[in-house]
């Protein structure tokens, strides 16, 4: 039932306000129904009392609780409610004579029923993600305008949820200097440093510290797995393109192989989740050694069984290998089949001078044909990473300033 009200009368502007109605259910509850005809929606009272918006228990710029937990009383009880239809609000008095006020939209969006917290989950938290395989690549690997993405918050939002949806996203038209990565992930958050530095230069070089310097073949992998933290989204872009037949990049989801590893051969499945690996690099850069090492088993999963991440790098495995004897055939045969299956499944594509491909290093393989290097056909690529904390950060700054009927 809709209640008109008569608003602002200098303006003799004319407003619906919904009929709303709560009451106290178990002593304990609050039940908000927030029209008269739909469903009610039941929030625990130790949960209102510890989300109260008051100056004297949040502090409003820093988004934070001021309750002193050590006095906190979980058996707090609300004693009596009253609903604000022209505010939409509902106000609660406590057993502690304190009094909250919420309003009808605050716990609209914080509602406990399933399908709103999974929406809240899939849509806002962490985008759910779309598994592809390799013959899907032309249909998810949205492009951008760079310039676009530069200057309108829409497209800079379209393509964050596009990387974080399929784990890849391509832009085009970007200048060929050397400070566009930089530009890029600024536009986002910031550059994520690593060992070689903020960003880095893709060629070949004489006497390289690192496989990707070289002209040879690049076999799929994912970038530092010898890192705790890795850096989530690689930015690659092409400055200098090599006219030789090589130089393509191959990508493949690793989430896709998983699913099929998961599905046709669970006990190979089950031993990529579960023997840890040691993953290293050793070496230089500007002068600095280093040793960097991460024990992580290939496929890791969270307490749900969803994915969180794919380390693979053939060559930056250690030679240290501390499982059982008889687990080290059984685990090479499990990892030679995950290996296979991505080289089947992996989408080949050259990148021209201008574009920027972005992907999601802790899910996708990724590699490199081999190509002849010269002065007459350089490639020249520059990279940086992003992380994910700063890629979901800015998604939700967008997609609620952009929401419709928000400023």
């Amino acid at each position: 039932m809709w209640v008109q009200r008569l608003l602002g009368r200098s303006t003799g502007e004319l407003r619906l306000c919904r009929q709303i109605s709560a009451r106290i259910v178990n002593e304990s509850n609050v039940e908000v129904r927030p029209e008269k005809e739909s469903k009610p929606l039941t929030f625990p009272g130790v949960w209102l009392r510890d989300n109260c918006l008051c100056e004297e228990c949040f502090h409003g710029s820093s988004k934070s609780r001021k309750l002193d937990w050590d006095k906190f009383d979980t058996r707090i009880r609300p004693v009596s409610l009253q609903t604000d239809e022209l505010a939409q609000e509902v106000s609660v008095k406590w057993s502690d004579a304190h009094e909250s006020r919420f309003s009808l939209g605050w716990l609209k969006d914080r509602s406990f029923e399933g399908r709103r917290q999974e929406e809240y989950l899939r849509e806002f938290y962490r985008p759910a993600t779309r598994h592809w395989a390799g013959a899907e690549f032309q249909q998810v690997a949205q492009h951008f305008s760079y310039e676009e993405v530069m200057s309108k918050d829409s497209v800079l939002m379209q393509w964050l949820q596009s990387l974080a949806v399929y784990g890849v996203a391509l832009l085009r038209g970007a200048p060929l200097d050397e400070g566009v990565v930089r530009r890029l992930a600024e536009r986002v958050g910031f550059i994520r440093r690593t060992t070689y530095g903020e960003e880095f230069v893709v060629q070949a070089k004489p006497g390289a510290q690192n496989f990707a310097y070289l002209s040879l073949p690049l076999p799929l992998h994912t970038d530092l797995p010898y890192y705790e933290y890795k850096p989530s989204v690689n930015i690659l872009h092409c400055v200098v393109q090599t006219e030789s037949p090589g130089g393509s990049n191959m990508l493949v989801d690793g989430f896709h192989i998983a699913d099929i590893l998961r599905r046709d051969h669970p006990a190979d499945f089950e031993r990529l989740c579960r023997v840890v690996v040691d993953w290293n690099d050793i070496g230089s850069e500007d002068g600095r050694e280093f040793h960097n090492i991460w024990r992580a088993p290939v496929i890791c999963l969270d307490a749900a069984g969803r994915y969180t991440r794919v380390n693979h790098s053939v060559p930056q495995r250690d030679s240290h290998f501390n499982v059982p004897l008889e687990e080290v055939l059984p685990w090479y045969e499990s990892y030679a089949r995950f290996v296979r299956l991505a080289i089947a499944d992996s989408h080949a594509f050259k990148t021209r001078p201008g574009d920027v491909l972005t992907f999601n290093n802790i899910r996708l393989l990724h590699g490199r044909t081999g190509y002849d290097d010269s002065e007459a056909s350089p490639r020249y690529i520059v990279g940086a990473y992003l992380d994910w904390d700063i890629i979901y950060s800015r998604l939700r700054v967008l997609k609620k300033r952009l929401k419709p009927g928000c400023q």
